[in-house]
C-alpha cells in the first residue's frame, strides 16, 4: 500500500518526507506518492536513492481545496498512510486561520502519521 505525503515549501514537510521515507521502509512497501499542497515539488533523489518510487501529484487545477484533495488521493490511492508536518500554533492563530492539519486528521480515510521538526 501506498505512504502518501503532504508537501508544501516548509521545514515541516521536510520533515514529514523525511519520515515517509522511513515508514516505506518500516512498512516493506516501495511507493511513495508526494501530494504538493502548495509550491514547487520536492527533490526526490534521497528517496530514490533507497530503492523508493516516488510520484508526485498535484491538486486538480479547477479544485479550489488542495486538502480536500489530499483526502481524496488517499482514497483513490488506498493509502496506507498520510504523513504530515504540523507546527506549534498559538489558540489565536488556530482560531483566525483554522488548521489544515486538523482537517486531514478528521476527514482522512486511512491513519495520519503527523510529525513535528525538532525543537532546539
Amino acid at each position: 500500500m501506498t505512504v502518501l505525503t503532504a508537501h508544501s515549501n516548509t521545514p515541516e514537510s521536510a520533515a514529514a518526507l523525511a519520515a515517509s521515507y522511513e515508514e516505506a521502509g518500516r512498512r516493506g512497501n516501495d511507493d511513495v506518492v508526494v501530494f504538493v499542497l502548495d509550491g514547487d515539488a520536492p527533490d526526490v533523489a534521497d528517496a530514490q536513492a533507497r530503492g523508493l518510487k516516488v510520484t508526485v501529484e498535484h491538486p486538480n487545477e479547477r479544485d479550489k481545496d488542495p486538502v480536500g484533495g489530499l483526502v481524496d488521493a488517499a482514497t483513490r490511492l488506498d493509502a496506507a498512510v498520510i504523513v504530515i508536518g504540523i507546527k506549534h500554533r498559538t489558540a489565536t492563530g488556530k482560531l483566525l486561520f483554522g488548521s489544515s492539519a486538523q482537517r486531514i486528521l478528521l476527514d482522512a480515510p486511512c491513519p495520519v502519521l503527523a510529525v513535528k521538526i525538532p525543537q532546539g
